[in-house]
């Protein structure tokens, strides 16, 4: 009867699927998100991340980036130079999420009141 209850119970609570909590786990984290739109068009440096993504601090970027590589998402390649240079690239897995970061923008579009330009980041 105990163990006829508890099943009871287990189907009524629904759980969040795992993956979708991992990847807002991931991109939900402030800045991962954006860090790999601006990437999605094509590699940049370090600096051009820093201007187009206003309000993050150098530090924030560095972290976020270090943590979209360990992920998988994002890879660092160093040009020796002179001077020495670091760009960062979608890999793989980061370029396919185009489609859903699309859809995201689109629903966005459709259903979140508009802001003013980079009004989210206000805070520099």
């Amino acid at each position: 009867m105990a163990e006829q209850q508890g099943n009871d119970v287990a189907q009524k609570c629904q759980q969040v699927d795992e993956g979708i909590s991992r990847v807002f786990a991931l991109l939900g984290k402030r800045w991962n998100g954006v860090i790999v739109a601006v990437l999605m068009p094509h590699p940049a440096h370090f600096v051009e991340l820093r201007r187009a993504i206003p309000g993050i601090s150098e530090r924030m970027l560095s972290d976020r980036l270090t943590e979209l590589g360990a992920a998988g998402l994002v890879v660092r390649e160093v040009d020796e130079g002179p001077p020495l240079r670091v760009t960062y690239r979608l890999t793989e897995a980061g370029a396919a999420l185009r489609p859903a970061l699309r859809e995201l923008k689109e629903w966005s579009d459709s259903h979140l009141p508009k802001t003013e330009p980079c009004a989210w980041t206000a805070r520099s």
